[in-house]
Parts: C-alpha cells; sequence; structure tokens
C-alpha cells in the first residue's frame, strides 16, 4: 500500500542511503521512494544518480522505462485495468473507451478532483475471469460496463 506523503528531499536522501550499498540497489531504491511518497518526484533523480553512481540519464530511463513508476501523485485510488492478451480478446478496449467516453478518462490520468488514477498494466494473472482489473488492492474479474461504473463511482466516493 502506498503511504502517500508530500515529498520531503531529507526522507528521500534517508532512503536512498539506506539502500545504496545493496547490489543493484536501483529498483529497490525507486520502489522504496513510491512507497513512501507515492511517485517518484523529479528532484530526486539526481540524488540516487550521485548514491549510486549513475548518470541521470540512467535513472531518467529507468522511471520512465517501467510502467509501476509514477512521475506524479497518484489519485487517493488506482485503477488499474488489463489490457494484456486475453484481456483484449475478451473486450477490455471497448471498457477503455468507455471510460473516456462516459468518465472523461484516459489511461494514465488522474480526476481533478484527485481521488482517482487509471492506469493500464500488461496481465493480473486473473486470465480465466478477464477482461480483469484492480481497484487499489482489489481483484475485479469479469469486468463489464456496469462493474467498472460500479467502480469508478466507489473511488470517486459516490458509493461506499
Amino acid at each position: 500500500m502506498t503511504h502517500r506523503a508530500d515529498f520531503d528531499r531529507d526522507a528521500a536522501a534517508g532512503i536512498i542511503a539506506g539502500l545504496a550499498h545493496l547490489d543493484g540497489a536501483m529498483l529497490p531504491v525507486l520502489h522504496a521512494l513510491q512507497e513512501r511518497f507515492g511517485y517518484i518526484d523529479e528532484q530526486v533523480i539526481p540524488l540516487v544518480a550521485e548514491a549510486l553512481n549513475l548518470s541521470r540519464a540512467e535513472v531518467h530511463g529507468v522511471v520512465t522505462f517501467y510502467h509501476d513508476f509514477r512521475r506524479r501523485p497518484a489519485g487517493r485510488h488506482v485503477l488499474r485495468i488489463c489490457r494484456a492478451e486475453a484481456c483484449q480478446s475478451m473486450g477490455c478496449e471497448a471498457l477503455v473507451e468507455h471510460l473516456a467516453a462516459e468518465h472523461g478518462l484516459s489511461m494514465g490520468e488522474t480526476t481533478p478532483d484527485g481521488k482517482l488514477t487509471v492506469q493500464a498494466v500488461y496481465c493480473l494473472g486473473n486470465c480465466a475471469l478477464s477482461p480483469a482489473a484492480l481497484l487499489d488492492e482489489e481483484l475485479v474479474g469479469r469486468l463489464d460496463t456496469t462493474v467498472l461504473d460500479g467502480l469508478v463511482a466507489r473511488a470517486k466516493g459516490a458509493v461506499s
């Protein structure tokens, strides 16, 4: 579960220093930073690069390559919609289109009120019940427009 705290440079430096000694420390450092702050702040890239004796470009490349690293704070809730092959064959793309048409949300966006971020994911391991989604830590299978609308409403606080 993401801790989501305001970015604090000193706290970030402490996290980096605590993990920099590990072999292949970049991913553990970035995961720990995201766990603490909910995203990877641009200010942390030079700190990670210096501590791990890497270029800023190398760190930036890793942050932008992996879809799980966010460069902006996520909404209070995160809805991940699977777009892997099994979910594609069962209609996930129509659900993505429905999300944009009915809720004004595209993949990677956060609602203006900051309550919901929508992200693409490429396999949740729920292929037998595809299309699948994950709302925060809740796995949902057999997703259709009615279920999707309910998840969005719940995340936005309309339904508890």
